[in-house]
């Protein structure tokens, strides 16, 4: 048993897999069991002091990768969480939005984040395993990560702030016309059985609660496509990428609840977010052609991505203080269902 346990997988041994999905469990359930009983709306304070939990755990985390793997490794864990944790402020916005297209009530919205994110600690693992498999096969490909990375954050630095068309999405679109769809909400359930207007017999029909967890998960896997280059962009090793995107990832749901009400306080954040993605892409290049191979260390790419992470913050509540949340433009539910 022992031996079976100090078997590597991906590079890691099993045991420190099983101890990261130990604790993903634990705090699934602790949310499902305690927080999720009932449905009600989370406060500011509440989801602050949640919010602080999840930071906390996850610092716990990287204080165990560290005795257990070296500052190296829990310096590109801390790392990968911070710029995790900073792209995932840019994403309360599009789930915001999609909440308030589909009329879903703050009551029930923790419980579609909830269920969101366990879809996507999946998905995630999906797409780092793809990524770690395509640098196992070519190791070039680490050069058209940077690349992207670069071209991202210009493009981001350069961007306007259209809003996401929920409506004219082509997965709520297919939803529609291939199941059916509840004009309106039935509590926090997903799906409902209904009388079909032609035969009058019971069928299952889906609820808008359940096209926005589609429409956020789908969200997820455009905003992972810039986060998992920019993790793999920092370290290479399977276990650390993973590991600190979910940890960023699980501590979402809770921190949504106090940025939602003051998401209008972080519009020059997305500046430092592209700086940041900049700078990990454009390393890349440099410590391969200019340093001749040497690596960055990784107390720098920390020190860098901190530093811009918490000036962009910071700017965006100086310039936006005393400023009223703006109205977001919301469509009606039975225009898409």
């Amino acid at each position: 048993m022992m031996e079976f346990l100090a078997a590597d997988w991906l590079g890691t041994p099993l045991w420190f897999w099983g101890a990261f999905l130990g604790i993903v469990i634990a705090l699934t359930a602790f949310d499902l069991g305690v927080l999720n009983r009932e449905d009600k709306e989370m406060g500011i304070a509440e989801s602050l002091r949640l919010t602080a939990f999840y930071i906390a755990v996850a610092m716990l985390f990287g204080v165990w990768v560290w005795f257990e793997r070296g500052a190296t490794s829990a310096t590109e864990f801390y790392t990968g969480f911070f710029i995790e944790k900073a792209l995932s402020i840019d994403n309360v916005f599009v789930i915001s939005l999609i909440f308030a297209t589909f009329a879903i009530p703050a009551k029930y919205q923790y419980r579609a984040l909830l269920w969101g994110i366990m879809a996507v600690i999946v998905l995630r693992g999906l797409m780092i395993a793809g990524g770690a498999a395509l640098l196992e096969e070519a190791c070039w490909v680490l050069y058209l990560f940077a690349a992207f990375l670069v071209f991202t954050g210009i493009k981001m630095f350069f961007a306007g702030d259209a809003p996401m068309d929920v409506a004219g999405n082509p997965a709520v679109r297919w939803i529609s016309r291939h199941m059916r769809v509840t004009p309106d909400l039935h509590g926090q359930r997903f799906f409902v059985r209904m009388p079909d207007a032609k035969t009058g017999k019971l069928v299952l029909a889906a609820t808008p609660l359940f096209l926005a967890l589609v429409v956020i998960n789908l969200a997820d896997l455009v905003f992972a496509v810039d986060s998992v280059p920019a993790i793999f962009a920092i370290t290479t090793d399977t276990f650390i990428v993973y590991t600190s995107n979910i940890f960023a990832i699980l501590g979402l749901r809770a921190l949504y609840f106090a940025l939602a009400a003051m998401i209008h306080r972080f519009h020059y954040l997305k500046y430092a977010l592209a700086a940041v993605l900049v700078f990990i892409g454009s390393k890349i290049f440099v410590t391969d052609f200019l340093l001749g191979g040497g690596k960055l260390p990784a107390w720098i790419s920390l020190g860098v991505t901190f530093a811009l992470i918490a000036a962009g913050v910071g700017y965006s509540l100086w310039k936006t203080r005393g400023t009223e949340e703006p109205d977001w433009p919301a469509v009606e539910t039975e225009k898409i269902v």
